[in-house]
């Protein structure tokens, strides 16, 4: 049974299979330990699915909350610039659905306490 609320993963993209593993990883965890939600990755550029076409799976399975993680360790021109715009249209295409978008992953103090400590090693 879909879920009515989704979470995706969106990040930059790269022509590379290899470098979607980690991001996967995530949302393959996030699938394990969170049942009820429905998650997946989507893409800016160089690979799919891209942000208008997962949110749109979602809206067609009948999730009304979905809430857009930026898999980006700063907030940079793609997510200050120009995931605003996608996600602008976003609400357009589906107004019966509720779009949040978070802030960038890499500003969570708990994401850059576990950078520092991976660096130190």
């Amino acid at each position: 049974m879909p879920s009515p609320q989704a979470i995706i993963l969106f990040a930059h993209g790269s022509r590379d299979p290899l470098w979607r593993a980690p991001l996967e990883a995530v949302a393959s965890t996030i699938a394990a330990q969170h049942t009820q939600l429905s998650v997946q990755c989507a893409y800016l550029e160089l690979c799919q699915p891209d942000l208008p076409t997962v949110a749109a799976q979602f809206v067609a399975n009948g999730a009304q909350r979905i809430r857009i993680v930026p898999m980006f360790l700063g907030m940079g021109k793609h997510a200050r610039e120009d995931l605003p715009e996608l996600v602008t249209a976003l609400r357009a295409a589906h107004p019966q659905a509720d779009f949040e978008v978070t802030g960038a992953v890499g500003e969570d103090p708990q994401v850059t306490a576990l950078l520092a400590q991976i660096a130190v090693g």
